[in-house]
């Protein structure tokens, strides 16, 4: 029975030391998310409005540009999905690659070859076990990435959606990245950067009744179309780049709070446990010094007899 109680005592005092090691995660992240929140709230307008820039100039020319104009027949796509370096975060990455996976198979079913790049030691990770081949990735700042990860990661794309597919080129481009809603809810979502939609987007962006004003462009609506292109990749990239940390962190704090409250629920059973076993133990203590008494008491009442 002391045994028992020693194996108790040793995996409470293992359990309580996870259990801090998980209170303090949890801290982290919570703190981590809130930076990331300000992050996304400041960069979505800027987005927001670069997408109203190219909507108007898409709208008020017929000039053929990738930004704007979709194939004839598409036969090359690039996905880029976003995951996380680190773990810990419940099924944050895995909802990210099942997305994936999913759009990849939409896409090839429709004929398309996917070219798949990948943010995030968790997404790589994954492919690379699987064997499945990655045009490019990039990790290391996925917790909190900056304009000019998004700018790193954004250049390949940009240039792959500028050659002719008989080059090496795309067609189109995809981004499959956790969308943050709130501390409680982290939707994985894929979406097409380009090339736009324009009848959607419009919608989108145009606040209710307002009419797209009508520009003159020079030298030519190409040239501005060529300018917006990387900045309207580069913002919609970062903008999901902190939308995806923010997500991460969210899930985190989340996947953190459920193993503090199980551990300190498997710390109170370990105890009921050890308390029930020192129990047993005195009690079986006692029952041996009570039967020892009762047995010398009657040893000694038969020698004088």
């Amino acid at each position: 029975m002391g045994a028992q109680l020693r194996v108790y005592k040793r995996r409470i005092r293992s359990v309580t030391a996870t259990k801090k090691i998980t209170k303090a995660m949890e801290m982290i992240a919570a703190s981590r998310v809130v930076k990331a929140q300000r992050k996304v709230a400041a960069s979505t307008p800027y987005a927001t409005e670069l997408t109203r820039a190219v909507t108007a100039v898409g709208t008020g020319s017929n000039t053929k540009h990738p930004l704007t104009t979709e194939a004839d027949n598409p036969t090359r796509a690039a996905v880029l999905l976003l995951t996380s370096d680190r773990g810990l975060a419940g099924a944050f990455n895995s909802n990210a690659i099942k997305a994936a996976e999913q759009l990849t198979e939409r896409l090839e079913r429709e004929g398309r070859q996917v070219d798949t790049y990948i943010v995030g030691r968790r997404g790589v990770a994954h492919y690379n076990f699987r064997e499945r081949k990655i045009a490019e990735s990039w990790s290391g700042f996925t917790d909190e990435p900056t304009y000019a990860d998004a700018k790193k990661v954004a250049a390949p794309l940009i240039e792959a959606i500028q050659k002719d597919t008989a080059e090496g080129g795309v067609d189109e481009l995809h981004i499959v990245f956790t969308e943050f809603v709130s501390m409680m809810t982290q939707t994985a979502l894929d979406a097409r950067l380009l090339p736009l939609r324009l009848d959607e987007v419009a919608e989108e962006v145009k606040p209710q009744g307002e009419i797209l004003p009508l520009y003159d462009f020079e030298p030519s609506a190409e040239d501005v179309l060529d300018a917006l292109l990387p900045r309207y990749v580069e913002s919609r990239v970062y903008n999901a780049l902190l939308q995806s940390a923010a997500s991460k962190h969210a899930a985190t704090r989340r996947a953190m709070k459920s193993a503090t409250d199980n551990a300190g629920e498997l710390i109170n059973t370990l105890s009921r446990l050890a308390n029930a076993a020192r129990q047993a133990e005195i009690t079986q203590e006692i029952s041996e010094i009570v039967g020892g008494a009762s047995a010398l008491a009657d040893a000694t009442a038969g020698s004088d007899r």
